[in-house]
């Protein structure tokens, strides 16, 4: 896939993060959640449930420098079962964990964070919104950008197949074999996502609000 074409199909990037998160966003960046559990030095046992399995329950982590930060829960979509069933021997459900946790996500199309605004485990809670320029992202982290042709993570109501290879560079995304799969080129791409960290994550972003 051309950049140029990507840039110009998806213009805006969408991120739901806990409400409470934005002084940490400011001081440190976006952080995927392996990112933020080296920071808060979180390793060992505990260390391994966070990254490793499904999260049955948001978690809450201190640390007497960088304070509190909660790790969102993965109800609304993730099922194990149907997780190691769906990777068909590509991977353990616990490595492609490890994957999914070493990445920041972003939803290219506005119904995509609107069905996550909607699920039962957030419509009550306020949410914290951020509205990312696509330009300036990929112009700054293009090296780590990767594509993705559905919700990675999604085991419900139905565990498609999936492996880590489903991630691809700009450069190796089959535009078009999933605009026309998919039935219109808004629907292409699914998710976007960033290696690890953006620690200038500010610079990107258009606009934040607190819905809900």
């Amino acid at each position: 896939m051309d950049t140029d074409l990507f840039v110009r199909t998806y213009p805006v990037l969408y991120h739901m993060a806990h409400h409470e998160a934005l002084p940490s966003i400011l001081r440190h960046g976006l952080l995927s959640t392996s990112a933020l559990l080296d920071l808060f030095e979180i390793s060992g046992s505990r260390r391994d449930v966070i990254e490793s399995r499904m999260r049955r329950q948001s978690i809450l982590i201190e640390h007497p420098k960088h304070g509190k930060a909660v790790i969102r829960d993965q109800k609304p979509i993730m099922n194990d079962r149907r997780l190691e069933e769906s990777l068909r021997g590509t991977a353990t459900a616990s490595q492609f964990h490890r994957l999914l946790n070493s990445k920041v996500f972003f939803w290219l199309a506005p119904d995509r964070l609107a069905g996550l605004r909607g699920a039962v485990a957030y419509r009550n809670e306020p949410q914290l919104v951020f509205y990312i320029d696509t330009k300036r992202l990929v112009n700054e982290y293009g090296g780590q950008v990767m594509l993705c042709p559905m919700n990675s993570g999604s085991c419900k109501p139905f565990a498609h197949p999936r492996s880590p290879g489903m991630f691809q560079r700009i450069a190796d995304y089959d535009f078009e074999y999933w605009r026309q799969k998919k039935g219109g080129a808004h629907k292409a791409v699914v998710e976007c996502t960033v290696d690890r960290m953006i620690p200038d994550f500010h610079r990107f972003v258009q606009k934040s609000e607190i819905v809900g």
